[in-house]
Formats: C-alpha cells, sequence, structure tokens
C-alpha cells in the first residue's frame, strides 16, 4: 500500500485509562447508560451492526478521513492498543468502502475490540464470519483511494455524537453511546442507580403475574 504522499496528521500519543473502566461499564446495557446520560451521546440510529457479535466496551481510537479515502486508518494500525475501538469518521460516505476483510482481521488482531465507521464497508460475509463487532452505516463493493488526507487520535464525530480518544465506547444490540471520560465516574454512579430502578420495576411487574 503506498502512503508515502498521503497527508496524515498523528496527534501526540495519548494514554489509555486503567481497563477496570471498561469491565465496571461492561455490566450495563446501552439503554440503562444513556438514561444515566440524560437520554444524549447515542450514535444515531443510521449505524448498524454488521455482525451477530455486537457487544464490546472499548477506549474510543478516533479516525477522521475524508469521504472513500482511508489511509489514516491504514496508517492508525501501527497505533492500536488492546482494549481500542476504532472510530472512524468517514463523513457518512456510502459509494466507497473505508474497511474490508483485510482491515478487520488486523483491527482484531491487534487487540481491538470493536470497529464503528461512519461510511461504508466492504467484504461482509467475510466480516461476519470474525464475530469481529462490526458497525457501519452501509456496505459497498467499491474499494477505497490511498491518498489523505486524514487524521489520527483528534476528536471526530460519530453518528453524529463527539468522540475524544480515550473516551469509553458502549456497544450492544440497541446501538451505541460514547461516554466522556472525564464523565465516567459520575455516570458510573448514575447507571448503578438507573440498574437498580430497573430491577425493582421488574421484580414488582413480576410479582404481579405469578
Amino acid at each position: 500500500m503506498a502512503l508515502e504522499t498521503a497527508e496524515v496528521r498523528i496527534a501526540p500519543r495519548w494514554k489509555r485509562p486503567s481497563k477496570e473502566w471498561l469491565d465496571a461499564f461492561a455490566a450495563f446495557p446501552v439503554a440503562n447508560i444513556g438514561d444515566a446520560m440524560e437520554r444524549l451521546s447515542m450514535c444515531d440510529a443510521g449505524i448498524i451492526p454488521l455482525t451477530n457479535h455486537t457487544a464490546f466496551t472499548g477506549f474510543a481510537f478516533p479516525v477522521q478521513v475524508t469521504a472513500g479515502d482511508n489511509a489514516a486508518v491504514i496508517i492508525a494500525l501501527d497505533y492500536i492498543e488492546e482494549g481500542d475501538v476504532m472510530m472512524i469518521n468517514g463523513m457518512g460516505h456510502i459509494d466507497r468502502a473505508l474497511v474490508g476483510e483485510q482491515l478487520t482481521q488486523r483491527f482484531q488482531h491487534a487487540g481491538a475490540r470493536g470497529q464503528v465507521i461512519d461510511g461504508a464497508v466492504r467484504d461482509k460475509k467475510i466480516i461476519e464470519s470474525t464475530d469481529f463487532p462490526t458497525y457501519s452505516r452501509g456496505t459497498s463493493p467499491a474499494g477505497p483511494y490511498k491518498n489523505g488526507p486524514g487524521v489520527i487520535g483528534e476528536p471526530v464525530a460519530i453518528g453524529g455524537v463527539v468522540c475524544c480518544a480515550g473516551d469509553i465506547v458502549v456497544a450492544d444490540d440497541d446501538g451505541i453511546i460514547i461516554i466522556p471520560f472525564w464523565r465516567a465516574e459520575d455516570v458510573l454512579e448514575k447507571v448503578k442507580e438507573v440498574a437498580k430502578r430497573e430491577a425493582e420495576m421488574t421484580a414488582e411487574v413480576t410479582g404481579q403475574y405469578r
């Protein structure tokens, strides 16, 4: 892949938080976390899962590309750490895929926990076979250009939500939510209360119909 002339800006290396945060939030569904976050910060419903395995919790690895060009995505491979989630802003462009079989497998082998593409992917059946959680706005057989420009590690917008490096991303069958890391402690306490109320209401309903 000839990327020598691609104009890609790379942010300074960022420190990933403790993975204990990921374990903590993995215990809760996206709907509960959303209720704990004023029902905001959830990616729009146009970004849908392509794999049966939808659930993941990871640290955001943001990548910004121009429509139909994945030079920055390829270069990002050298910076992935275990526990990352690839959060790729492809400008919502779905006429040319940004990720396919090869990149998906490389993300998976590098330790990423999932990928969210605000754009298109291809090689859908093979991606499904990897069981690597994958969300996108669509599919296209057309491959990407590799000229740039692009940005790695700076804030991006994914499904209408701002996403910064190190934010916590949680996904399940309902969709995706982005938790700004500076809010993590507060949100975790609130979602525990939400889950407690949900359990109480479920017990009440169950008791009524026994």
